[in-house]
């Protein structure tokens, strides 16, 4: 009799260890994998290279860049990317299960600061028309673009530069260069619209 009884137990004893251990699987497989949930196999990604690509196009959030990062996992790449396109796709539902979603604290500071500077010195002196070349620093260069140089001419070829500071540098310039072309081309366009209402005039 006793040794039936300790049979017994030990049989309850595997039963209660066997489920213990299938439901721990189970509990683990239930949450996916980040190949499934993607739909890629995801590339390392390390925060500097989001910081990289943040540091150069500050307009993009951050999860958008690591989700392309998570697929290319290529700063260069990525950044290519976002010349040619000017954005990049945001992650899809399933990336916030895998990868929490980022706060970006430090925009809302620096819009804050910016528009309290903004008042303050809009309270301090009469508020001037503010166009593109002033707030560049581009009127001492106003004329140094050609009215017929191409769109691609007046960008200039993408060049990957070393170091972050040399990209920003480079894409400050072409920024440049961009809005001093289309300057060239408004003040062209009206100057041809004044010939002409002059011409129908007379």
């Amino acid at each position: 009799m006793g040794e039936v009884v300790n049979v017994l137990v030990a049989v309850a004893v595997v039963v209660l260890v066997v489920r213990w251990a299938t439901s721990g699987s189970k509990e683990s497989s239930d949450a996916p994998s980040p190949s499934a949930a993607l739909g890629f196999r995801p590339k390392n990604v390390t925060p500097e290279m989001v910081e990289t690509v943040h540091s150069m196009f500050p307009d993009i959030p951050r999860d958008n860049i690591r989700y392309d990062l998570l697929r290319t996992g290529s700063v260069e790449v990525t950044s290519n990317k976002l010349l040619e396109r000017g954005f990049l796709p945001a992650p899809p539902p399933a990336y916030y299960t895998i990868y929490p979603r980022t706060a970006e604290p430090s925009a809302p500071a620096q819009a804050a600061s910016s528009n309290n500077a903004n008042a303050a010195a809009g309270s301090s002196k009469p508020k001037k028309s503010e166009n593109l070349l002033t707030r560049y620093n581009l009127e001492s260069r106003a004329t140094g673009i050609s009215i017929g140089a191409a769109p691609e001419e007046v960008g200039g070829k993408a060049v990957w530069e070393d170091s972050p500071e040399k990209r920003e540098a480079a894409l400050r310039e072409r920024k440049a260069r961009m809005i001093l072309a289309a300057r060239e081309r408004l003040l062209a366009q009206q100057a041809k619209a004044k010939e002409e209402a002059g011409a129908s005039s007379a």
